[in-house]
């Protein structure tokens, strides 16, 4: 007797009053089962087959098998095709919303509000005429998550709104890695296509009056709360649209969280503070990612309400809360090829605007000269970032950027420049925990010779080492080395709490410490 024989009598002998029986077709896979003589000892024992209510009884193949194979129920595979029939549906209303708004989804002169309104009510003729049966709260969620996909980020609208990541980085459609707690991650969202993330790139960019082809396959661009994005496209980009996204917090940092978070000590705080309104020219420098336009952001809010600020950046991200802040950002060149205007052409025109203070986001070309100039110029208390790994790399990479300029200036004539202009850098550093940290705040002392002689006043004590999770212990230290500019403090009204350089005397050094 084969094992469809056996089953069927089965049935019979357990319930032969039960009317309702499930057909074995001939080409089951049963049917190539050995016999009960020859089968393996887990065959031995009968089948356990389970009771199905007739109602539910629209499968063509038994149970039992199913229970053998790890197969789902009838309700499981319902369920499963609700799903699949619900992301389908998404998927169709999503396209044909996307067709039916067309270029007035990147439209700069509609508000969102109007634009979201617009959408609801094109959206909702699309579901009436799909004609699937849903109730006023399924509607309202699909109304929404479909208004997600095509009108806000998609599948990163989720990590946006999450405010323990900091950094989203798509590396193409279907890989997304977020930062998060000093510490990259990989997400399990992704976009449905790359057509999916190049719309919501585009849409990024179009909101800012930037654009984005094969002619201009690259650009910088930034979200309405002022978050940072980098998005580039092929042929540049092999694997597909890349986009990265900087978050900016809703609520700007102080100097209170930054001390919190170990950032700064309190009276390296007190130091930053008394600079600024001594009006010293500050360069902050550091790597990528170590949080210099934070910290700008931060040292930005010491200046006083009564001054007159002009803010120069490539995108806008800086967040002063002073009043009186006049913000200008650069502009990229057509699809002609014209109409560019450069961070050096707003610098040149900001000494023409009365500024109190010039704040440059970043300097990375030959723009550092004009800046330069500037704060010899009469123009001090003038804030900027550069890229650099050290402060001595910092004043390296200011000499490079002014020879950028394409003027033909001897090098100590530059150095000159550099020396006589800045008077503090302040360096970040991301440690390997992922924290971000001041290592060092140094004078610009001047020149010897031919070499600008840098002055550390506050340094990271990596001494103290980690605890057991990898953290590390150290907090920047005073150096014990009083700074020439205390002198112009006095001189300015300002004060400093006594001991804040420790208790070494002035002019002094410590070991290991000194002027470079």
């Amino acid at each position: 007797m084969n094992l469809s024989e056996r089953l069927n009598a089965l049935r019979k002998d357990d319930n032969p009053t039960d009317h309702f029986s499930v057909p074995v077709q001939e080409d089951s896979i049963l049917d190539n089962e050995p016999s009960v003589d020859d089968a393996a000892p887990e065959y031995t024992d009968p089948f356990t087959i389970p009771v199905i209510e007739p109602a539910r009884a629209d499968s063509t193949k038994p149970n039992g098998m199913l229970a053998r194979m790890g197969g789902t129920t009838t309700t499981q595979a319902q369920q499963r095709n609700n799903v699949d029939g619900l992301a389908a549906l998404k998927a169709r209303a999503g396209e044909e919303l996307f067709k039916r708004l067309g270029s007035r989804i990147t439209d700069p002169s509609m508000t969102e509000e109007a634009l979201r309104k617009m959408a609801r009510e094109e959206l909702s003729q699309v579901i009436d005429a799909e004609s699937v049966p849903l109730s006023p709260e399924e509607r309202r969620r699909l109304i929404r998550d479909i208004g997600d996909e095509v009108l806000g980020m998609g599948p990163l609208q989720r990590l946006l709104d999450d405010p323990e990541i900091t950094e989203i980085m798509v590396n193409h459609f279907q890989q997304i890695y977020v930062e998060r707690g000093g510490r990259l991650e990989l997400e399990d969202a992704r976009f449905s296509s790359e057509e999916q993330l190049r719309r919501v790139i585009e849409r990024i960019v179009s909101r800012v009056g930037r654009r984005i082809d094969e002619s201009s396959p690259l650009v910088d661009a930034r979200l309405e709360d002022g978050s940072r994005v980098n998005a580039i496209i092929p042929p540049l980009a092999v694997n597909g649209p890349s986009l990265t996204i900087r978050k900016f917090g809703q609520v700007p940092l102080t100097v209170r969280n930054l001390i919190d978070y170990g950032t700064l000590s309190t009276d390296m705080a007190h130091l930053l503070d008394a600079c600024v309104k001594a009006r010293l020219n500050i360069i902050v420098s550091g790597g990528t990612g170590t949080g210099k336009t934070t910290l700008l952001n931060v040292i930005s809010g010491f200046i006083p309400n009564n001054e007159r600020i002009v803010t120069i950046e490539d995108a806008v991200e800086l967040q002063l809360q002073q009043e009186h802040v006049v913000r200008l950002e650069s502009r990229p060149a057509n699809i002609e090829g014209k109409g560019a205007v450069t961070i050096r052409d707003l610098v040149r025109n900001s000494l023409r605007m009365r500024p109190d203070r010039i704040v440059v986001g970043e300097v990375r070309g030959g723009e550092a000269l004009d800046m330069l100039q500037a704060m010899n110029t009469g123009h001090d208390g003038s804030i900027s970032t550069v890229h650099a790994n050290t402060p001595r790399d910092a004043i390296a990479r200011l000499e490079t950027l002014v020879l950028m300029a394409g003027l033909d200036l001897p090098l100590r004539a530059i150095r000159e420049q550099v020396a006589s202009a800045v008077d503090l850098i302040v360096h970040l550093t991301r440690l390997r925990d992922g924290s971000r940290r001041v290592t060092h705040v140094t004078e610009v002392q001047g020149m010897e010779g031919d070499v600008v002689t840098l002055q550390d006043a506050f340094l990271f004590d990596y001494s103290a080492g980690v605890d057991a999770h990898g953290r590390f212990l150290g907090k920047p230290i005073p150096t014990g080395v009083r700074p020439r500019f205390i002198e112009h403090f006095q001189n300015v009204g300002i004060s400093v709490p006594p001991g804040i350089f420790g208790n070494m005397a002035t002019g002094g050094t410590v070991a290991g410490v000194g002027r470079r």
